[in-house]
């Protein structure tokens, strides 16, 4: 079974934007993409969101340049949301605020054996798509929750907290009030 390539191949590395994806599959640059890991982008409530009932806002910014992998924003995503369902049902709004356009590569080597024979070393090296990323550059946000009290707060930021982890870059929390 072909298992995920290590994120510190991709995560820190300084790499050009790969997207070249065409709505007509013939016309794409790139003809197969695999699909996005992350299932939603806004979770909670949304109608109190866009009814500017929330008056406080959490945001989780990234401290440095970075790809991070959509399989781990899921993971976050999953544990944010499930930690915020149980401590604060229905009190809050969240959202995902980056999308892994960019499409990581992976050029295959063969060990072992008679390896030589099969691969072909560095001459054709480009590679094949083997996952997505979002490129994130310092400042910007990667989770957003809102929130109705200033009481709500400290379980949303434990939450965010838990988070940083599972990422691969530097993180810092940024708390807002909105008037």
């Amino acid at each position: 079974m072909a298992s995920l390539r290590k994120a510190s191949s991709y995560s820190k590395k300084k790499a050009r934007p790969y997207t070249r994806k065409a709505k007509v599959q013939k016309k794409s640059y790139i003809k197969v993409i695999p699909h996005n890991k992350i299932v939603k982008y806004n979770m909670g409530n949304l109608q109190a969101y866009n009814a500017g009932k929330y008056k406080y806002e959490l945001r989780l910014l990234s401290a440095e340049r970075s790809q991070i992998r959509d399989n781990a924003l899921e993971s976050c995503r999953q544990l944010v949301n499930k930690t915020l369902d149980k401590k604060l049902p229905g009190r809050y709004y969240f959202e995902v605020r980056i999308f892994p356009h960019h499409l990581l590569r992976n050029n295959k080597t063969a060990a072992g054996a008679g390896a030589d024979r099969l691969s072909t070393g560095m001459s054709h090296s480009f590679g094949v798509v083997e996952g997505r990323a979002a490129m994130v550059p310092p400042g910007k946000d990667v989770f957003l929750v809102s929130l109705e009290n200033e009481a709500d707060v400290k379980a949303a930021r434990e939450a965010l907290n838990m988070v940083k982890a599972k990422l691969p870059c530097r993180t810092k929390l940024n708390f807002q009030k909105l008037k």
